[in-house]
């Protein structure tokens, strides 16, 4: 299953309503950014040998990402998406998201920002948190 992370423009990125990024906008800003290539699919080897592939027409890979894994960023419905990533892939993801006019945030509707750390908001702030009590340092999904 995993976590997404997303760019998007709408209040809640699964809203059915508001401003999305169109195929033609990735794919523009896409051309623009020498790290990204559109490849249109992803593909791995799985634990057998098998080889799983998912085709997507907006799926592009940030070739310039340090780990040996690959970073795969995609276009869906709600937006620009990434599973799972780390705090390096999330930094990228605000990069692209503030050339189109848009923000990260998690499937819980976190926000994340320029650091790839996730920001306070109106439903979740520091003042939420009981003063002699330790703030989060990472999110909760990631405690475990």
């Amino acid at each position: 299953m995993g976590y997404d992370i997303h760019i998007t423009r709408k209040t809640h990125w699964f809203d059915d309503e508001g401003p999305t990024i169109s195929m033609e906008e990735w794919k523009a800003y896409i051309a623009s950014d020498p790290e990204l290539r559109l490849d249109g699919y992803a593909e791995t080897t799985v634990g057998n040998g098998a080889v799983l592939r998912v085709k997507n027409e907006g799926m592009a890979v940030w070739t310039a990402y340090s780990k040996d894994n690959t970073a795969w960023i995609w276009l869906d419905s709600s937006g620009i998406v990434a599973k799972n990533p780390d705090n390096e892939i999330l930094r990228k993801m605000f990069q692209i998201a503030q050339m189109l006019g848009a923000r990260v945030v998690g499937d819980d509707d976190e926000e994340y920002d320029a650091d790839g750390e996730m920001v306070a908001t109106d439903d979740f702030s520091q003042h939420d948190i009981p003063p002699d009590s330790q703030a989060p340092k990472r999110p909760w999904w990631k405690w475990f």
